[in-house]
Parts: structure tokens; sequence; C-alpha cells
């Protein structure tokens, strides 16, 4: 049965989600940000044959603990968006003293040809934001495109809250009323909730 867990992990409370898809017999690891010691124990809930790693967006709280989980469990491919591997890279990707800069960082994929989820390009929280659909759960991963009763943040470099609005609207509201949403930080919400009481998208 494909299914998935979350794991709350460091400092800022970043979502880190498992999700493992039966018939591919893939495990998907979204946004593992910090502490990789509790992801791979996580991993070990799952009999599952490869282990793919996910990245809605890089900025740091995201990204950090993407080499040593890479690293543990033999992951062979990283997904990121092109937009976002000039942020993944930069000096300035850090939130010092609390996270620092991720060190070590593995090399990214912008296209990886795997059947299991349809990508959702949402940019505007950073140039390359993406979410993931997974129909199969059903659930969709939007990062921190949006969360439950809120939007991203677009005050960071890369943000652009004209076109997060725009892509929340178009690819995400437009999704079925009970789809499951679960955001990079929070709680899981649906996208009916969000039409209905969302202030930011209130009108749209």
């Amino acid at each position: 049965m494909s299914e998935f867990i979350v794991e709350t992990i460091g400092m800022l409370e970043s979502n880190c989600y498992l999700v493992f898809i039966d018939t591919s017999r893939r495990l998907y690891i979204i946004d593992p940000g910090s502490e990789p010691e509790t992801i791979v124990a996580a991993t070990k809930k799952f009999d599952y044959d490869e282990a793919v790693i996910l990245l809605t967006h890089a900025h740091v709280d995201h990204i950090g603990a993407t080499r040593p989980v890479m690293d543990e469990l033999g992951v062979k491919h990283v997904y990121l968006h092109r937009l976002d591997v000039p942020l993944y890279n930069s000096p300035d990707n850090h939130l010092m003293p609390f996270v620092p800069l991720s060190k070590n960082l593995p090399l990214t994929s912008p296209e990886i040809p795997l059947p299991d989820f349809e990508l959702l390009e949402t940019p505007g929280h950073t140039r390359g934001g993406v979410c993931f659909y997974f129909k199969q759960l059903p659930a969709l991963f939007s990062g921190d495109t949006l969360f439950a009763g809120s939007i991203g943040r677009t005050d960071l470099p890369g943000g652009d809250t004209a076109a997060l609005l725009k892509f929340i609207k178009e690819k995400i509201m437009t999704l079925p009323d009970e789809l499951r949403i679960c955001p990079g930080h929070g709680p899981s919400t649906t996208v009916s909730k969000e039409k209905r009481g969302n202030p930011f998208l209130a009108g749209r």
C-alpha cells in the first residue's frame, strides 16, 4: 500500500516527508532539511528498493541533511528545479547562528523521469519552487508555496508575490477539493479548506 509519514525536524520545524509508492517500490524523501539520523531511522519503517530525494526548493532549512541522507542510504538521484540551483549553492543560504550553511551538497538533477508523481512548477517563494503531486496517495507536497491558512513568504531574494498567488490559483486550487496538501511547515490542509478560509486567496 502506498503511504507516507512526516518527520518535523530542526529549529524551524520543517516537515520532511517520506513517501512510499508500492507499485514502483520507491521511497521518496522530500526536503531532508536537518537531523539526518532521524530521517534515516524513519526510512526503516518501509520495505523499499530505491530511495530518491526530492527538494521543493533550495532554502537551507529544506536541504541541510541532503548529503548525509544521500550517503547513508545510497541515494543516486536528487531532484531540484534548475532555477533554484544558484540558491542551493549560494554562500548566503544560511540563517546564522541558528541554521548554518549546508556543506558538501551533492549535485542535483533538474529532470528525473519517474512516473510516480506529477511535478507542478509554482515559483514565487523562490524562483524554482515546485510541488509534488502523488495521485496514488493522493497528496500534494507543497513545500513553502502554500500552508494551512497562509502562503509562502516572498520578501526573500527570488520572491514574487504576484507569481506565487498566480500559480497557487492556477495549479493548486484547480485540483480536487478534498486533496490533502502537505506543506513544508505546519499542519496539513485540503484544497477546499484553503479555498474557503485562506485569507490570501479570498476573492481569487
